[in-house]
Formats: C-alpha cells, sequence, structure tokens
C-alpha cells in the first residue's frame, strides 16, 4: 500500500512538472496569431537565418501582448501600416532572409523558464509575439544581453543549437545600449563632462556584453557572422533637439560616445572576416545631416526614391523620421534595413538582393496616402534636399 501511495505521488509529481515545463511556452508559431504581413515562408537552406539581440529599436511593432494596452505607441493609428526594421527585412527580402517563423513565443513566468532550462529545454522571457529568431525587448538594457531576467544570448544560442549546420551561415545582429547610456540623463552627464565616471563605467560594461555575447555564442558557431550596431547619438533625436544647443556640450556627447563605438570598432578588427560594425551615428548624418557649427539643427530632409519627402521631425504620419512614441518611423527603419543589406554585402558577401527606395515607398505610401496632400510628399525636384540612392 505504501509503495503504490509513494508511486502515485510520484506520477502526480511528474505530472505537476510536466506542466510547469510546457505551461506558458508556445514551441511553434500560433497560427491564430498570424497575418498576411507575416506570412512564413518554407524552411529553405539558402535562407540565411538573422538572430537579433537588443531592444526596443528591435522589438517587432506588431507585438500584439506588449502593446494591446499602448494603442498610442509603434504608429498610433497608423500601426497597422508601420513597420520597424526586422519586419521591413521580412516583408522585402523574406525569401532570402529568415528570422524565423513569427509567433507567440516564451514563457509567460520566469518560474516556466528556470524550470525549463533546468530540463535542458528552450527558454526565454518574456512571452512575446515575434519572430523566432528575435530575442530584442524593449526597455532591455546591456546587462541583459548575458544576465538578468531576458538572458537573451544564452537563449537565442539554445535556438541556434538546435540547427547548427544552419547557423554555419547565419548572422547575429546586437543592437543595444540607448537605455544604459544613450538617453537624455546620461548625455547631459557627458555635456558637462565627456569622461563622466558614471556613463564610462556603464560604457564599459556594455562593451563588455557585447563581446561577452559574441564569444559565447562563437565557442558553440564559430562560423556565424556578427553585425555590432553602434550607438545613435540622441542629440540628434528630434524628440530633443531643443536641448545642447552649442558646440561645446554636443561636442562632449560626441566625444563620450565614441568611447562605445571605439571599442566596438576594436573588437571587430580582431576578426573582420566574420565580425562588422554598423556606424548608426554616421548612418543617421549622412541622410538627414546634423547640427550647424553653432549647435543648431540643420537637418535637410531625405527624399526616398526622388519623391517622398521625410524630415527629422516628430509624428505619426510618415514623412516624419520619429513616431510620436519616440521610435524610427518606417522610412527610417527601411532606410536603415536597406543600409544593413548593403553591409551583409560588402562584409560577408552574402549575396542579398539589395534592397531598393522605390520597394520601400511602396511600404510607406498606404500609411501616408490619406493623411497629408501629395504636394506636400511628392517633390519633382531634388534641389537643396539630400537624395539618398
Amino acid at each position: 500500500m505504501a509503495l503504490r501511495l509513494l508511486s502515485g505521488i510520484a506520477a502526480i509529481a511528474i505530472a505537476g512538472v510536466a506542466l510547469l515545463v510546457s505551461r506558458g511556452l508556445s514551441d511553434s508559431p500560433d497560427a491564430t496569431n498570424s497575418s498576411t504581413m507575416n506570412t512564413v515562408r518554407p524552411t529553405h537552406p539558402t535562407r540565411i537565418p538573422l538572430g537579433i539581440l537588443g531592444d526596443s529599436d528591435s522589438h517587432s511593432f506588431h507585438d500584439s501582448l506588449a502593446f494591446a494596452a499602448m494603442p498610442e505607441a509603434r504608429g498610433g493609428r497608423y500601426r497597422a501600416s508601420t513597420f520597424n526594421w526586422p519586419e521591413m527585412l521580412h516583408k522585402l527580402r523574406s525569401d532570402q532572409i529568415d528570422l524565423g517563423p513569427w509567433g507567440i513565443w516564451g514563457n509567460s513566468r520566469e518560474r516556466y523558464a528556470v524550470i525549463r532550462e533546468a530540463f535542458g529545454l528552450p527558454a526565454r522571457l518574456p512571452r512575446k509575439q515575434d519572430y523566432r529568431y528575435n530575442f530584442a525587448v524593449s526597455g532591455a538594457t546591456c546587462d541583459q544581453l548575458m544576465h538578468g531576467r531576458y538572458r537573451q544570448a544564452s537563449r537565442l544560442l539554445a535556438v541556434m543549437d538546435q540547427e547548427p549546420e544552419r547557423w554555419r551561415n547565419g548572422v547575429v545582429l546586437i543592437r543595444i545600449g540607448v537605455n544604459s547610456f544613450g538617453n537624455a540623463k546620461s548625455l547631459e552627464r557627458l555635456a558637462r563632462d565627456p569622461h563622466s565616471p558614471e556613463v564610462g563605467a556603464t560604457i564599459r560594461d556594455c562593451t563588455a556584453s557585447y563581446q561577452q555575447a559574441v564569444e559565447l555564442i562563437r565557442a558553440h558557431h564559430p562560423q556565424t557572422r556578427f553585425v555590432l550596431v553602434g550607438i545613435f547619438d540622441n542629440a540628434q533625436w528630434a524628440k530633443l533637439i531643443d536641448q545642447w544647443q552649442s558646440p561645446t556640450p554636443l561636442h562632449n556627447i560626441f566625444t563620450g560616445l565614441q568611447q562605445f563605438d571605439s571599442a566596438l570598432r576594436d573588437l571587430v578588427a580582431t576578426d573582420p572576416s566574420h565580425l562588422a560594425f554598423f556606424d548608426d551615428q554616421a548612418w543617421f548624418q549622412k541622410l538627414w545631416g546634423s547640427r550647424d557649427e553653432n549647435g543648431k539643427p540643420a537637418y535637410t530632409d531625405v527624399l526616398i526614391d526622388g519623391r517622398f519627402r521625410v524630415s527629422n521631425t516628430v509624428g505619426d504620419t510618415p514623412s516624419n523620421a520619429t513616431l510620436q512614441d519616440g521610435h524610427a518611423g518606417t522610412a527610417w527603419n527601411g532606410l536603415w534595413a536597406k543600409s544593413l543589406v548593403e553591409l551583409l554585402n560588402d562584409r560577408f558577401s552574402l549575396g542579398l538582393r539589395p534592397i531598393t527606395e522605390a520597394e520601400i515607398l511602396q511600404l510607406i505610401k498606404p500609411a501616408g496616402a490619406d493623411t497629408e496632400p501629395a504636394s506636400e510628399n511628392l517633390e519633382d525636384s531634388q534641389s537643396s534636399t539630400r537624395a539618398n540612392r
């Protein structure tokens, strides 16, 4: 009798553990949450898998779980036609780049993730709707690449380990840091002292997190390539355009942030055949320009495909570079994805079809067609305006 009782208790315990292990995680895309914009293409050996580690710059805008209670976010009333760079890549090059299936992934509670990992099973936090290989989380800081609740690098690695041969030709992109040292508070410290001890320590920690994430993944997947994205200078961000309008604080901020970009360049130099650096500050300046020698805004507009004008301004309509919630808009993200493909081809010879501005414009037009007069967006002349081709 005692043996039967113990066997029953053991069976119940095993069932309970199995429930905890399985609960809160979707191991395959939830078909009820798919949409036409996220049609999953069949797996093909020539498609290049792309893993993403980062923050809200990379967390897909159409995550219905994360943003369900935030109707004003990620484009507001135009969210349905507002896309970030992973979504733009998927829409334009999903036959060549594989972000993983679109679906609901992750555990609803941390303890479920811990139990799954104890059993050697993949786990991730938070529970979100995104591409399977996109581990970016809104609000994430550099330390969460390796530690904390998210541990993005190790959890992406667990997914990569399921298909090691595919990831020999894969790419991992790391883009994080704005929540750690690129925010207004940190920039103000740098404006006063480009060698601020507090900000400098955070920058060094963030650089170390990048390096540790690369080393962790490369230990298992030595042929995988990496794109390390530098920090954007938020002194150029339209939301902060009224601050630091004199040359000295702006120069100090630039000098302070270069500590991070220089460290990433040094890391890339250790293995340029597998590592690449994306200079986010230079990319923006090439398109929209910068402030003048006195620190005043002197930005030019960008003409997409020579026709659609985008200003370094804030608003949810696509003629604004920045959305009302502060994130990059569809135009910014489309041009960023275009440059990323160019970098992948230049550095790693991946043979991807270049993204054209005409393709980007086709995704922008539906969002702005009924919001602004065509005369304000379509230009026959490119005089005095920066054209990016």
